[in-house]
């Protein structure tokens, strides 16, 4: 199986070759994003953290899409969307939120977590388990249910 860093270089030439420009600015910006966070870092990034990488990405364009749109400028929040398609193409497949909550009371009794207390606990268990398949927010919105 190759890399995500592997698949993108595969894709930007397909890209190229196909005159996709949405799709060949984008990879271009997450190639760019890639390579200046290995250097912060000061490694080649694995798999996961380029997925962590591409969830900071889409809640950027997610963002940016609300506020062109509030402002009126729905040619820039459709140009956001079209690179957040291209985004989310390379994440995992998404969990449902019955998933989510499976994982989340999976998790809960291998912690043996009993009460809101045990929260921090819990998200730092489920966060490698659900990697980029789905939104911390739904995730922690899950937890204090189940634990509340």
């Amino acid at each position: 199986m190759s890399t995500l860093s592997e698949r993108f270089d595969e894709e930007l030439k397909s890209a190229m070759k196909g005159g996709d420009k949405v799709r060949v600015s984008t990879l271009r910006m997450v190639k760019a994003s890639v390579k200046n966070t290995e250097i912060d870092r000061g490694h080649p990034l694995e798999d996961g953290e380029v997925i962590d990488l591409l969830m900071t990405l889409c809640k950027q364009r997610k963002e940016s899409i609300a506020q062109f749109e509030k402002g009126g400028r729905q040619d820039l929040a459709d140009q956001e969307t079209q690179e957040l398609g291209v985004l989310q193409s390379f994440l995992p497949e998404p969990l449902s939120p019955e998933e989510i909550e499976a994982k989340v009371r999976e998790t809960i009794s291998e912690v043996g977590a009993s009460g809101p207390k045990d929260m921090g606990a819990v998200m730092k268990a489920i966060k490698p388990r659900i990697a980029g398949r789905a939104d911390g927010k739904l995730v922690s919105d899950i937890v204090k249910k189940v634990l509340g």
